[in-house]
């Protein structure tokens, strides 16, 4: 069954928050590990991301119930977390209301929207919402390693961060992700397959702009026969050996780590003067972004792999009835 997960919240309003109405039952996590989970995303904790002050402390409203001092047990029902904004900050978004960001969903949202689709600081566009996503993604992670699978992220690829902060200027990256212990068998053809439903997650991520799995785009100028995993025996199960489709064929896991790497573009605010229009009057005109960005989003960006990973392989296992 599909938790039917909703995130909820604005950058700068009050609170951001998730909801997912059929969470799994019984399902027991540490408080203290999913915050520490959550604490690699906060910001404010190191040189080159944003200098915002959140605690990032998640507040259930329902769907868990406490088990000892540490231990919480999710109950069947709704499942609802919220963390509050502590630090938000809208004045540094007064001078831009009509006119759009580059780079940033301010535009589209217009369109789409209309006016209140402008919310300040990107609202419900914001990387911001990340912080939800990690709360149930955290869950998720405590509930796949008790069942032997890890999900674990890394940088593979970033700009100097610190130099193009220097400049008022921002970097990308590559963060490189890896799925440990997940059986042979898990998935489905077309968009029930793990890549569909893995790339889905992973593209709603802000600032996600490409997603492979295994050799990815380098599959492309490969032949079939350095592109084809041969199959072999190894301590008695059906292993290949190489990994270039990434642990997924016909979006089904092959017993393989499912293997996949995730591109973010730079962060679009920045601190150099950008052109853009101004909505209201149909002009061209000029901007500089103010408030608290990061240099580079990588860094904070890799539990938030993980946990859209996460959310993806445990609802998949439960639909197929594999917990």
């Amino acid at each position: 069954m599909s938790f039917n997960i909703v995130y909820f919240g604005t950058s700068h309003g009050p609170e951001v928050g998730v909801r997912a109405q059929d969470f799994i039952a019984g399902e027991e996590f540490s408080i203290s590990k999913l915050q520490r989970f959550l604490d690699r995303r906060r910001p404010g904790t190191s040189d080159g991301v944003s200098a915002r002050k959140e605690s990032d402390i998640p507040e259930f409203r329902s769907g868990v119930t406490k088990k000892d001092g540490d231990t919480l047990v999710t109950t069947g029902e709704i499942l609802e977390a919220v963390i509050k904004n502590e630090d938000a900050n809208e004045k540094d978004y007064e001078d831009l209301k009509y006119t759009p960001r580059p780079g940033h969903a301010d535009y589209t949202a217009f369109v789409k929207y209309g006016e209140i689709g402008m919310t300040t600081g990107g609202g419900q566009f914001s990387g911001r919402l990340t912080a939800p996503l990690c709360v149930l993604g955290g869950i998720c992670l405590q509930a796949l390693e008790k069942r032997g699978i890890t999900i674990t992220a890394v940088t593979d690829a970033m700009g100097d961060a610190e130099h193009a902060k220097a400049e008022g200027d921002s970097v990308g990256g590559i963060v490189k992700a890896e799925i440990r212990g997940l059986p042979a068998g898990v998935g489905g053809p077309f968009d029930g397959g793990l890549e569909s439903r893995l790339a889905s997650a992973l593209f709603a991520i802000p600032a996600v702009k490409g997603v492979e799995f295994g050799a990815g785009f380098a599959a492309a100028a490969m032949k079939g026969s350095e592109s084809n995993d041969p199959f072999a025996f190894e301590d008695g199960r059906v292993i290949t050996k190489t990994n270039n489709c990434g642990g997924i064929l016909g979006g089904i896991s092959t017993g393989m780590p499912v293997t996949f790497r995730v591109a973010f573009k730079p962060t679009p605010s920045i601190a150099l003067p950008q052109q853009t229009i101004n909505l209201k009057t149909n002009e061209e005109t000029t901007i500089t972004v103010k408030g608290r960005h990061d240099a580079c989003i990588v860094p904070r960006a890799l539990p938030a792999v993980e946990a859209a990973a996460a959310i993806v392989i445990l609802e998949i296992l439960n639909e197929e009835n594999r917990l």
